[in-house]
């Protein structure tokens, strides 16, 4: 027996069912929560992480990894490479090697 309505409108589509257990997607308030108290032990604040969080850290990895930034920007789905401004901080250093590399008197040099 399925712990879900099998028939109206809050019935899961076939494709949020898992075959192999016969379960639903978990909603995004339930992962959550779960995925605050699976964190909260770890974070210094000892509230958790959400989900939102989780998010703004693995665009901040993917940034700091070299990618380019309209490859943040497919994986976030963001509209405008503006609105990655907030997820993404380089630093100084980083700054410092993109602008030497893009020195047009470098080039010319070279």
């Amino acid at each position: 027996m399925t712990a879900f309505p099998t028939s109206g409108a809050r019935a899961p589509a076939a494709a949020d069912i898992d075959l192999g257990t016969g379960r639903g997607r978990l909603s995004y308030p339930r992962a959550e929560y779960l995925f605050k108290t699976a964190t909260a032990r770890i974070d210094p604040h000892g509230r958790g992480w959400t989900l939102h969080q989780l998010r703004h850290s693995a665009l901040q990895h993917f940034a700091q990894a070299g990618f380019t930034a309209p490859e943040p920007q497919a994986k976030s789905r963001h509209q405008h490479l503006a609105g990655l401004g907030h997820y993404v901080r380089l630093g100084e250093e980083t700054s410092a090697r993109v602008t030497a590399e893009h020195d047009p008197a470098a080039r010319r040099r070279r």
